[in-house]
C-alpha cells in the first residue's frame, strides 16, 4: 500500500475537527507514519486499523489479550517483543500468533520469522492495547535488562536469584542506565509523582505514586540480580556515596526527559532487605490557580486573603495533601517587581525565579527559627516558612506578621480549626495567634473521574446516611470504572478540597478567651465555614469526583452534612 493511499485511508478513518494527517504522513514514511498516525491521535485507533488490516487481509484481534505466560516469555525474547511492539498470544498447531498495529513494520516481520522457529500467523489489535500488553507481560526495561544479561544461562546453576551482579563495577558501558532512564521516563508517562524502588528478600519491588495511589510496576522476573547496579546508579546520579549503605542518605538530581525539566528528590534509607530509594518527581510547572482544581467561592477567598498587606496565612493537612504547590501557587501570583519574597524550606522543592529560597540544614544549625531571624534583617515583604515545627519558629513568624509582613506557613492537622489548637499547644499566647493569624485553611486530594469512562453510581439510602451524602442528590453520584484512556484506574489527575475558615472579630475574641475547639468550629460553620467533607460533597454533586474518594480522604473529618 502506498504512502498516498495510507493518506486516504486516515482520512477516511479519522473522527472529530480537521487534523494533521497529511503532514504526518509526509513527516514519516513506512511503518513510522502508523505509530505518529496513532501516537498523535490523529485517527480513530480501531475505525483505522481494522481498516488497515482488512486492506492487508490479515485478522483482527477484537477480544482482551491474554496475559504472556511463562512459556510464551521464554520462547519470545523481551528484545523482540518490546523494540518492534509486537506481541505473542499463543502457540497453535499451526505456529505462533503474533500481534502488531503496524502491518508496514517488515523489519519487525523479518526478524521475528528469522529468530523464531515457529510459523508465525500475524494479527493486527489495538495499538494501545498491545503496548499495555507488553508492559505487564514483560515488565518495565525488559529489553535492556535482556541486554543486560545477554550471554548468561538463565538455566546455569550460577544464575542465582540471590546473586547480585553490580554492571556499574565490571561494566562501565552496561545498559543499566538505560534501564533505569526507562523506569523514570514510564514513571514520568504515567503521571507518577513518586518512584520508589524496594528491595525485598527475593526480588526488587518498584512502585510509582500516581494520583496519590501506590502501583506496583511489573518487572523482569530476574530483577534481583541486578539490585546493587540500579540502586548504585540511581545514587551516582543524585551524587550520594554509593559506599555508605548503612545511614540514610538524601540527594537531588536535574535531568531532563521527554523535553521537559525535572528535579529528582532522592532519599535513601537502609533496610534489611538492602537500601529502599524513594524519589520524587517534581516537574517544573507554572503555578496558577486553575492547576489546584478550586472552586471559583473558594479561588476568590484566597485571592482576598493573599491580597493581605500583612498576617499569617497557615495551611494544614497531613503529609502529601497538596500543601506546598498550594503554597508555591500563592508566591507565583505574588511574585512581582515589587515586592520581595523571601522562603525557608526544607527542602527547597521547585525553584521560583525571583524568589529567594533558604533550605535549612540543621546539621550547621540553620534551622527555621535561625534563618526566618535572619531574614527578618533582609527587608522582605513577603515570608514563607515551610513549616512551624517548634515555639521559636512560630513565635518569630507572628513577630514578623506584627510587624507588616505576609508569612505563608503549614501546620500538621486533620482540620482548619486544628490549627489554632496546635498553635496554642506549641506555647503561643491565645491573643498573639488571634492577632496575627488572618486565615486557617485545611486541605485534602481527591482523584478526579476519568470522563471517558465514568458512569452513575447506585448507593442505598442507609450508607449514604451512614457518611452524611445528601439523599435528594443521590441521582448525581458517579463511580470510577476504568478505560484504556484512565489506564483502567477510573481517574485522571487530582482536585484539591479546602476548609477555609477566616479568622474574623467574632472567631478572634472566642480565640482571645481560650474557648474549645467545638466552639471555634461552630462559630466558624455559622459565618459560612465550608467543611472539607462538604466540599467533598460538592464535588461528588458536580460530578468531578466518587463518594468513596471523598470518604477515603476525610474520614477524621467527622463534621457530616444533615440529610
Amino acid at each position: 500500500m502506498a504512502v498516498d493511499d495510507l493518506k486516504q485511508l486516515a482520512l477516511e478513518a479519522r473522527t472529530g475537527e480537521e487534523t494533521l494527517v497529511t503532514e504526518t504522513l509526509e513527516a514519516a514514511r513506512g511503518h513510522q507514519a502508523i505509530g505518529a498516525l496513532l501516537e498523535k491521535q490523529l485517527v480513530h485507533e480501531n475505525a483505522f486499523l481494522k481498516e488497515l488490516a482488512a486492506q492487508f487481509r490479515l485478522p483482527w484481534w477484537d477480544v482482551p489479550l491474554p496475559p504472556l505466560d511463562e512459556k510464551l516469555r521464554r520462547r519470545f525474547p523481551a528484545r523482540l517483543a518490546l523494540r518492534h511492539h509486537v506481541y505473542p498470544v499463543r502457540f497453535e498447531e499451526h505456529g505462533l500468533f503474533v500481534l502488531t498495529y503496524d502491518p508496514f513494520n517488515l523489519t519487525a516481520r523479518q526478524v521475528v520469522g528469522h529468530d523464531i522457529a515457529e510459523p508465525i500467523t500475524w494479527c493486527v489489535a489495538s495499538r494501545r492495547n498491545i503496548l499495555a500488553a507488553l508492559r505487564t507481560g514483560y515488565g518495565v526495561g525488559a529489553a535492556t535488562f535482556d541486554e543486560i544479561l545477554e550471554g548468561r544461562d538463565s538455566d546455569d546453576a550460577a544464575f542465582d536469584l540471590k546473586e547480585e551482579v553490580n554492571i556499574v563495577d565490571e561494566d562501565p558501558e552496561a545498559s543499566v542506565v538505560s534501564f533505569v532512564n526507562q523506569i523514570m521516563r514510564e514513571a514520568l508517562d504515567e503521571r507518577a509523582t513518586d518512584i520508589h524502588v524496594e528491595p525485598l528478600e527475593h526480588d526488587l519491588r518498584i512502585r510509582y505514586r500516581i494520583d496519590g495511589v501506590l502501583h506496583e510496576v511489573p518487572v523482569p522476573s530476574k530483577i534481583k540480580m541486578l539490585q546493587a547496579s540500579v540502586l548504585s546508579r540511581i545514587k551516582i546520579m543524585a551524587h550520594l556515596d554509593i559506599a555508605e549503605r548503612r545511614i540514610p542518605q538524601d540527594g537531588r538530581i536535574s535531568l531532563e526527559m521527554n523535553g521537559q525539566p525535572i528535579d529528582v528528590r532522592v532519599a535513601t534509607i537502609p533496610t534489611v532487605s538492602g537500601e529502599s530509594i524513594s524519589l520524587r518527581l517534581l516537574a517544573r510547572n507554572r503555578f496558577d490557580f486553575s492547576l489546584l482544581g478550586l472552586t471559583p467561592e473558594a479561588e476568590q477567598k484566597i485571592r482576598d486573603l493573599i491580597a493581605q498587606p500583612n498576617g499569617i496565612i497557615l495551611l494544614t493537612g497531613p503529609t502529601g495533601c497538596g500543601k506546598s504547590t498550594s503554597l508555591y501557587t500563592f508566591l507565583s501570583m505574588l511574585n512581582t517587581m515589587e515586592r520581595r519574597i523571601v522562603t525557608v524550606e526544607d527542602p527547597v522543592e521547585h525553584k521560583l525565579p525571583g524568589v529567594m529560597q533558604i533550605a535549612i540544614k540543621p546539621e550547621i544549625n540553620l534551622t527555621f527559627a535561625v534563618a526566618l531571624r535572619s531574614i527578618l534583617r533582609g527587608d522582605p515583604n513577603v515570608i514563607m516558612v515551610g513549616e512551624m515545627r517548634d515555639f521559636e519558629t512560630a513565635e518569630i513568624a507572628i513577630r514578623a506578621a506584627l510587624t507588616g509582613h505576609l508569612v505563608f506557613s503549614t501546620l500538621h492537622t486533620n482540620d482548619a480549626i486544628g490549627g489554632i489548637t496546635r498553635l496554642i499547644d506549641m506555647g503561643v499566647q491565645p491573643f498573639l495567634v488571634s492577632s496575627s493569624v488572618r486565615a486557617f485553611l485545611a486541605q485534602r486530594l481527591v482523584r478526579v473521574l476519568c470522563p471517558a469512562c465514568s458512569k452513575p453510581a447506585q448507593h442505598s439510602p442507609a450508607f449514604l446516611k451512614q457518611v452524611g451524602f445528601p439523599i435528594a442528590y443521590a441521582d448525581r453520584i458517579k463511580q470510577a470504572v476504568g478505560c484504556e484512556h484512565c489506564r483502567h484506574t477510573g481517574y485522571e489527575g487530582r482536585a484539591a478540597l479546602f476548609e477555609i475558615c477566616l479568622v474574623s472579630p467574632a472567631i478572634q475574641d472566642l480565640i482571645s478567651q481560650g474557648k474549645s475547639a467545638e466552639a471555634l468550629r461552630a462559630r466558624a460553620l455559622q459565618e459560612g465555614m465550608v467543611p472539607l467533607r462538604q466540599d467533598g460533597w460538592n464535588r461528588v454533586i458536580a460530578g468531578a469526583t466518587t463518594l468513596e474518594e471523598v470518604v477515603r480522604v476525610t474520614a477524621a473529618d467527622v463534621d457530616v452534612l444533615d440529610e
